[in-house]
């Protein structure tokens, strides 16, 4: 049987690469990516499942899923992407893993869609630098949209969440699998809100130590309630991101986090680890 080893949130602003090479290791992102890292290197996950939010690398509004799972051998990117500073992989996917839980959710009644051929954008790239910049683990991709209103309610991404958790527990082969949210708790990229010279406007500070405050706490079903389409598109046009927060939640079972950290630069983001080990 298969061992959900951890779980683990970061942010993916595309500066952040260039970030840490400029501010070096002791800037405050790289200190934090830095703490993640050493959680995820602890349990040593065989794999990693990404919640994750596509930004049109594989989907566009003409076609674009509720929620989706990548399967492939393997991936690259960032795609079109041409951030200054922000690297390119070769990425490994872990396709069987990828196909159960496809197959897996459909037989849950969650009406995934299924990508064989698909890159992957800064969402994926950056966490991934940071994490596994060797490439030793290998991913699966499990796309929900946070992007193109109508969005996915809060509640239902808390079930597939729980749904992928229960299913890598029962995958049948000794595998140690960890859960990764690329997400974030407060972004506007290119609205009217957006800083004079930048793309992104400020972060909404409030709704993020509101957020945070929840989930430390343990107030999962509260956080449901309150993060619906409207009050994540007031904070700001891609907040619905949290969405993959969401789906972490619903994976470790409400568990609380052993640490949950915000950060307000380039947004509203948080990192964080879940661990059962301790």
């Amino acid at each position: 049987m298969a061992d959900l080893a951890g779980a683990f949130a970061t942010p993916h602003f595309p500066q952040a690469p260039a970030e840490v090479a400029r501010e070096g290791p002791r800037s405050q992102i790289a200190s934090l990516f830095s703490a993640v890292r050493a959680e995820v290197d602890a349990v040593d996950p065989d794999v990693l499942v990404m919640f994750d939010t596509d930004h049109f690398a594989t989907w566009f509004y003409d076609r674009m899923p509720t929620f989706s799972v990548g399967v492939a051998d393997r991936t690259a990117g960032p795609g079109t992407d041409e951030w200054p500073g922000l690297p390119s992989y070769e990425i490994p996917v872990q396709a069987a893993l990828g196909r159960y839980l496809h197959r897996t959710g459909i037989r849950n009644r969650f009406d995934l869609t299924l990508s064989e051929e698909f890159g992957v954008d800064h969402s994926i790239v950056v966490p991934l630098h940071f994490l596994n910049a060797d490439m030793r683990r290998p991913i699966v991709p499990v796309w929900i949209n946070g992007m193109a209103p109508p969005l996915p309610l809060a509640q239902r991404c808390f079930e597939l969440g729980a749904m992928v958790g229960e299913a890598i527990r029962a995958w049948p082969e000794p595998l140690r699998v960890g859960v990764l949210a690329s997400c974030s708790v407060s972004g506007e990229i290119g609205g009217s809100r957006a800083l004079p010279g930048r793309p992104y406007a400020a972060a909404d500070e409030a709704w993020v130590q509101h957020v945070s405050g929840r989930i430390t706490r343990g107030e999962v079903d509260e956080l449901l309630n309150e993060a619906t389409e409207e009050r994540m598109l007031e904070v700001g046009n891609v907040t619905g991101e949290m969405l993959n927060l969401i789906a972490l939640l619903g994976a470790v079972g409400g568990r609380r986090p052993r640490f949950l950290e915000p950060l307000y630069a380039f947004g509203g983001n948080v990192y964080g680890s879940w661990r059962w080990d301790r």
